[in-house]
């Protein structure tokens, strides 16, 4: 009896600790699984989220002008939204362009003007946002040159870059037949030997260089003519807006948040950009962010939100390149951008 009896306890006590364990595991399963509805649900469900990759190719070298994605990036916002986005940096050597036709990154930046001639080449692309709503592009010229309109510029050299729109828009406006045009390089030697010399040059940057090199310039914003393309335009092709609806609207949801946010805290966002491209100074991007802020945040952006275009805006540029003979059709302005992705303020 004795001997029974302790068998019985001993095969009691083990399916009892089994029985046990069992309860256990299904209790921390349950725990894990946040079936209860508590934070474990939540912890689980972010960290199983996967997010989705996009690809965004900037039009240069990472700068202020391209702050807000730097912010969007740094501060989560792209992630809060489901995006892991790779910023890619352009060059000289980089078409944005081809490389989001071709399916090589899914955004890109480029001036509405290069969006408008490369429709006109083939390739359907819808602008999403336009992150500076007026051309920082100007005509750079020594302080003491006195050049104070377009045709002050005839006997004199110019360096500007062969084939860029704004330039075959002045020689039509103006006569401009006596200006010595010289292939610009991106280099300003030759500019800063020779005092009655012109370049272009964007406002937010080549005054910062020369004033650095000790030289006094002034500048005449190409705007001043009447052609004020938007500029730094976030775009992606027809087909990948049709086919990626829910994730352009991902990308739009942390895009004005960025820009915003850099708005305020552009020294902080700067030592990001600043990361990305070692080659740009700290206090240069500081210069580049002051002198850009009304670009970015005034005209129609301070009104309705960063980013924001205007059907008469792109219409009025495509009559212009239309009668520059670089455009073969009026095409429809509502065809080549949409602000749906946009929140207005």
């Amino acid at each position: 009896m004795f001997k029974f009896n302790k068998n019985v306890l001993l095969m009691g006590s083990i399916f009892f600790l089994l029985i046990l364990a069992a309860c256990g595991e299904e209790e921390g399963t349950e725990e894990a699984s946040g079936s209860d509805g508590g934070e474990g649900t939540e912890s689980t469900e972010a960290a199983g989220e996967e997010l989705e990759s996009a690809k965004l190719v900037l039009n240069w070298f990472p700068k202020s002008q391209m702050g807000g994605f730097f912010a969007a990036q740094s501060e989560g916002y792209f992630e809060e939204n489901g995006l892991d986005v790779d910023i890619q940096p352009g060059g000289p050597e980089v078409s944005t362009i081809q490389m989001v036709a071709a399916g090589d990154a899914d955004f890109g930046l480029a001036h509405a003007d290069q969006l408008l001639l490369a429709r006109n080449q083939g390739m359907e692309l819808v602008a999403l946002g336009a992150s500076l709503q007026n051309s920082p592009q100007a005509l750079m010229f020594h302080e003491e040159a006195g050049l104070e309109d377009f045709e002050d510029m005839n006997g004199r050299q110019a360096y500007i870059e062969p084939g860029i729109p704004y330039w075959e828009y002045l020689m039509n406006e103006y006569d401009l037949s006596e200006v010595q045009q010289l292939s610009y390089n991106g280099q300003h030697t030759n500019f800063m030997n020779e005092p009655e010399s012109v370049s272009q040059s964007f406002v937010t940057s080549e005054p910062y260089f020369m004033e650095r090199e000790g030289i006094d310039v002034d500048t005449k914003l190409i705007s001043e003519s009447g052609y004020d393309p938007y500029n730094v335009v976030l775009f992606v092709t027809k087909d990948y807006l049709e086919g990626n609806e829910a994730t352009v609207e991902k990308f739009m949801s942390a895009y004005q948040p960025g820009w915003e946010y850099y708005e305020d805290s552009y020294e902080e966002v700067n030592e990001v950009i600043h990361e990305a491209n070692e080659n740009i100074a700290v206090e240069e991007l500081k210069f580049e962010a002051e002198a850009q802020h009304d670009f970015v945040y005034g005209g129609d952006a301070e009104e309705n939100g960063v980013g924001h275009m205007t059907e008469d805006r792109w219409g009025k540029l495509i009559d212009q390149l239309y009668e520059l003979e670089l455009l073969d059709e009026q095409v429809d302005p509502n065809e080549v951008f949409t602000t749906e992705y946009l929140s207005e303020n």
